[in-house]
């Protein structure tokens, strides 16, 4: 195991049992993503889990030479040996052997593109979202693993800006912007990312003096299931999650116990392991600022949030669920990773490394990545 990546966690008591109709990768949810850094916040605890736990196994992050200088701030984990990241210069890799090769198949003429979140739904097709003010903010989509790709959007409103997206299928997805005329706005694609419409703005919330998403890890909106989609927001007085049961036409506001009242503070990343069960990680991204409680879990969808009992120690930006378990959970930020064995109650460090974002697949591979081409994958 290489530098940064030498802490290891015990995984003892806290792996819930295998389900025996576990999604196919066509299916699973996937998750999303979030906006600027530079514009950016009560429930039932889950019960006891008392199902018996597997042997205890060693894991930690294990790092991949991935012949890059990038920051990757977007990841898809297809599988334990296939894995997508995107990030700045208009960059796209994709392995297909556990990270031991990097293909560079960046769109041509992306340079310069802040690539910020992907979405995959196999080794050959996914779709990427680059951010930023007015025409920056686009939507492709390959189907031949890189080797070609299609614009399927291209922001035309100067207002606008896209933060992430999220699919509940290979069909349907949607996308986020920062407030515009004062409310989020909000994409919809019912045809796998080939082409988009803006849905009307009645049934959306209004966005607090200053609030927006942050593009952060590709987790400032995240979806569960066939329908239910939720948006990490901060920047403002409070932090707020929003959800939607309708694929986006429709959404109901909550708070969220984490740092806020800041531009550099919020909700940076949403973990649902299901359409109840959903963790909330962020704080403040500056490195010289303190994140007290920079986590909350939910157990009710989002409706009501409680902050950790032990949190993180600092700012986190990603967070995954393990899967098949309903209680462990990794979190990722620049000074480090934590896990929680007790579904977001408690949270431990397990590494030092910088990670921006976190990504597991069904068959429990999986990968972080960040700065400086960083990207790993959990050795177990």
């Amino acid at each position: 195991m290489t530098a940064g990546a030498a802490l290891l966690v015990t995984i003892t008591a806290a792996a819930g049992p295998v389900s025996a109709a576990q999604p196919t990768i066509a299916d699973r949810p996937l998750s999303g993503s979030s906006a600027g850094e530079a514009t950016a916040a009560k429930a039932k605890l889950p019960e006891s889990d008392t199902t018996p736990r597997p042997a205890a196994t060693r894991v930690g992050w294990q790092l991949k030479d991935s012949g890059s200088s990038a920051r990757f701030r977007g990841l898809a984990a297809v599988s334990g040996s296939t894995a997508w990241v995107a990030g700045s210069a208009g960059t796209v890799l994709r392995t297909h052997d556990g990270g031991q090769r990097w293909s560079d198949v960046s769109p041509p003429g992306a340079g310069a593109l802040e690539f910020r979140d992907i979405e995959a739904f196999d080794a050959r097709r996914a779709v990427v979202l680059a951010i930023g003010e007015g025409d920056a903010s686009r939507v492709l989509r390959t189907d031949d693993g890189g080797a070609t790709w299609t614009e399927g959007f291209r922001n035309t409103d100067p207002r606008a800006f896209y933060d992430c997206l999220t699919f509940f299928d290979r069909r349907h997805g949607i996308a986020l912007s920062d407030p515009v005329d004062g409310k989020y706005r909000i994409l919809s694609t019912d045809d796998g990312g080939r082409s988009w419409r803006v849905l009307p703005p009645d049934g959306m919330p209004q966005a607090q003096q200053g609030e927006a998403a942050f593009a952060a890890s590709g987790q400032c909106l995240v979806s569960s299931g066939s329908r239910d989609a939720w948006i990490a927001t901060g920047g403002a007085a409070t932090a707020r999650v929003l959800h939607t049961a309708d694929r986006g036409r429709t959404w109901t506001v909550t708070d969220a116990p984490v740092p806020a009242g800041d531009p550099a503070r919020g909700v940076f990343a949403l973990a649902f392991r299901d359409r109840t069960h959903g963790l909330a990680v962020g704080g403040d991204y500056r490195p010289d600022q303190p994140s007290p409680q920079a986590a909350a879990v939910s157990a009710d969808g989002g409706a009501t949030w409680t902050g950790a009992a032990e949190p993180p120690s600092a700012y986190r930006s990603g967070a995954v669920w393990l899967p098949h378990s309903r209680r462990i959970a990794v979190t990722v930020g620049p000074t480090g990773s934590d896990v929680t064995f007790d579904a977001g109650r408690t949270w431990r460090a397990f590494d030092n490394g910088s990670y921006d974002t976190v990504d597991c697949a069904p068959d429990l591979g999986c990968w972080a990545a960040g700065e400086k081409g960083r990207i790993a994958r959990l050795a177990h």
